[in-house]
Parts: C-alpha cells; structure tokens; sequence
C-alpha cells in the first residue's frame, strides 16, 4: 500500500494505492469527499452520503488528477462537481 499527500491549491489530498491483481485500487480523499477509481462504486457511495468522484482507466495518482470524471454523487453534485471536469478540478472544490 502507497499513502502519498497531493498538494493542491485548496489544500493537502490524500492518496492511497493498493496493487491489485490486474490493476491498483486509487483513491485520493481531500477534506470532505474523494476521487476514486472504478473498482469502487458510486451507488453505494451515493447511499452512504459521500462526496464521490469517480474517473476510469488510471494507474497513478497523476492519472487521477488528470482523468474525466465519468460519475458523482448527489453531495458532489451540490458542491458544483459534474461529469467532465478533471480529477484535480473535482478535488479542489472537495477542501
């Protein structure tokens, strides 16, 4: 497991990696959501109330910063996250 801070301009992310069998589990978690990779699930993130983010295809916690949010969840809807802004822009608005 790889935990590494992100410095943003809004604040400092948390990144954790875990190396799965065909590819790594990302999530990189600001003060009150997160961006995650496609191993994890929006629907039930939605259900739990987070502030949820999720991009597709990464490797690296770069390749999350950089990568199209593809789904969020209600609470990161109200927080002006939507489909189509990069991981980094979704983060910021997260501190």
């Amino acid at each position: 497991m790889i935990i590494e801070q992100i410095p943003l301009e809004n604040g400092t992310a948390m990144g954790l990696k875990f190396e799965m069998q065909n590819a790594p589990l990302l999530v990189i978690k600001a003060d009150k959501g997160f961006v995650m990779c496609g191993y994890l699930d929006t629907e039930i993130a939605n259900k739990l109330g987070d502030v949820a983010a999720k991009v597709r295809g990464v490797n690296t916690f770069e390749d999350v910063l950089h990568a199209e949010v593809l789904d969020v969840t209600n609470h990161a809807k109200a927080l002006g996250i939507k489909a189509g802004m990069k991981g980094h822009e979704a983060l910021e608005l997260m501190f």
